[in-house]
């Protein structure tokens, strides 16, 4: 069984950093791109960041490029998101996800095979 779990999140205030980690149980990510999605009290969930399989592309959404940074490590079993100049609009609960290629989890919706079940993230103005 394929599990990802999350972690980094926490109590930021605007303006700072936080880097989420997202590490997978079962085989490693070299094979699979992975993205982070992000979930808002009363909002739906919605795409921020992926990674292809190789590192080598990357893709953000409008709101978060230039503050956010996504990256996996050289053993390809973790995926990080680098988060800065964290503004209150950033709250919401991170989630990571598993997909075959970086077109399909930018894609909407999203298709990936494993989730994380998420890591929470608190911005205060």
């Amino acid at each position: 069984q394929v599990q990802l779990v999350e972690s980094g999140g926490g109590l930021v205030q605007a303006g700072g950093s936080l880097r989420l980690s997202c590490a997978t149980s079962g085989r490693t990510f070299s094979m699979y791109a992975v993205g982070w999605f992000r979930q808002a009290p009363g909002k739906e969930r919605e795409f921020v960041a992926a990674i292809s399989r190789s590192g080598g592309n990357t893709y953000y959404t409008d709101s978060v490029k230039g503050r956010f940074t996504i990256s996996r490590d050289s053993a390809k079993i973790t995926v990080y998101l680098q988060m800065d100049t964290l503004k209150p609009e950033d709250t919401a609960v991170y989630y990571c996800a598993r997909g075959d290629t970086l077109g399909l989890l930018i894609r909407t919706p999203p298709s990936a095979d494993y989730w994380g079940q998420g890591t929470r993230v608190t911005v205060s103005s």
